[in-house]
């Protein structure tokens, strides 16, 4: 039996998630970790989380949160505000600007398959995450902690 086909599919799938976040880059001038980021935002009661709370949700380290919202703030679709509760921690903000952009870019990959997923019956689901422990098995790679959500980030850090 040939695994080919396998290897092909894995390939296209990695490809597809590199072309998106390229496509998306090129015409929004947004990377996918920053526009997730502002989707996260934009979910969040007044729009607001702090630094922590949007690493834990896109699962990435401290320093690559810093980048992303950093770059995010230069181009002013958010806005870092002080706690007036806590003076160590601030605030990230979505602006009016940020949500102008969000309204104008299209439903994300991982969005479109996760109501896919929604809409598929629990023994096709079962049927998916058997095949895919078994591949994670075959690849060895059960120890390699992932979020929910894939970016090119991920697959080139790798």
């Amino acid at each position: 039996m040939d695994s080919t086909s396998i290897l092909i599919n894995i390939r296209k799938i990695l490809r597809s998630v590199n072309l998106e976040s390229k496509r998306i880059q090129k015409e929004y001038g947004i990377s996918i970790p920053q526009l997730l980021t502002l989707n996260f935002l934009s979910n969040q009661p007044e729009f607001k989380a702090t630094h922590k709370q949007v690493s834990h949700y896109l699962n990435l380290n401290s320093s690559t949160i810093t980048g992303i919202i950093t770059r995010l703030e230069k181009k002013g679709w958010i806005a870092r505000l002080p706690n007036p509760l806590d003076r160590r921690v601030s605030f990230i903000a979505l602006t009016a600007l940020g949500q102008k952009l969000l309204k104008s870019t299209p439903k994300l990959m991982h969005e479109k398959l996760a109501q896919k997923l929604e809409e598929t019956t629990p023994k096709k689901i079962k049927e998916l995450e058997n095949a895919f422990d078994l591949l994670i098995d075959f690849m060895g790679i059960q120890d390699i902690e992932a979020s929910p959500v894939i970016t090119v980030d991920e697959i080139s850090s790798q």
